[in-house]
């Protein structure tokens, strides 16, 4: 189970951007009554296009639980690119938990596979009827900037295929633009042979 413990702050979406983009009026009093819509299109794009690529646009913290390892010499993470593992933590069946010492685990850092790998042969026991947790911060950095230019322009695009179909009742063709796809193309993870120690 990966939950996202933290969000994309809005100062780090670009609304701005995004209001040029659709080249929408500027110089009126009402100039920001959209913006709330604006972020809301632009999450929505950034959650479509993170789900398809495995990456983490924008950096944020994440929680890995895991009732085991797909294997004990090494856990790859399920987002891209991974910054930092902020913690490993061992709960046993009766909800007490240990932490286990950064001296026991090390990141290999990769762009589309990121893994937990040992300091030893293995990585520490799960205990039976437990759970691990790892923490980790993922992204490509805090700021909108930070955003490969390709993937930054993709959520401009389906943020706005967003906006501009919003009155449709749902009715516009499902997937990606082909645009969008084309663009994400490269970022995508692809897995061989069921995934490996995905």
């Amino acid at each position: 189970m990966l939950i996202e413990q933290t969000t994309a702050p809005v100062a780090a979406l670009p609304v701005q951007a995004l209001k040029d983009h659709l080249r929408l009026g500027t110089g009126f009093a009402d100039d920001g009554l959209q913006d709330g819509l604006m972020e809301s299109y632009l999450r929505a794009a950034l959650a479509a296009i993170e789900g398809r690529i495995g990456k983490a646009l924008i950096a944020r913290r994440f929680q890995l639980v895991l009732e085991r390892w797909r294997s004990e010499s090494g856990q790859a993470l399920p987002v891209a690119p991974v910054s930092t593992v902020l913690s490993v933590t061992l709960v046993d069946a009766a909800g007490a938990a240990q932490v286990v010492p950064a001296s026991g685990w090390r990141l290999a850092p990769d762009m589309h596979r990121p893994r937990l790998l040992p300091v030893g042969m293995l990585l520490p026991a799960v205990p039976s009827g437990g759970r691990v947790e790892v923490v980790f911060e993922a992204g490509f950095g805090a700021a909108w900037g930070a955003v490969p230019s390709d993937l930054a322009q993709a959520v401009l695009l389906l943020a706005a295929e967003y906006y501009e179909h919003r009155s449709d009742g749902g009715m516009r063709s499902a997937g990606l633009p082909f645009a969008v796809v084309t663009l994400i193309e490269r970022w995508r993870t692809v897995r061989v042979l069921g995934g490996g120690q995905a």
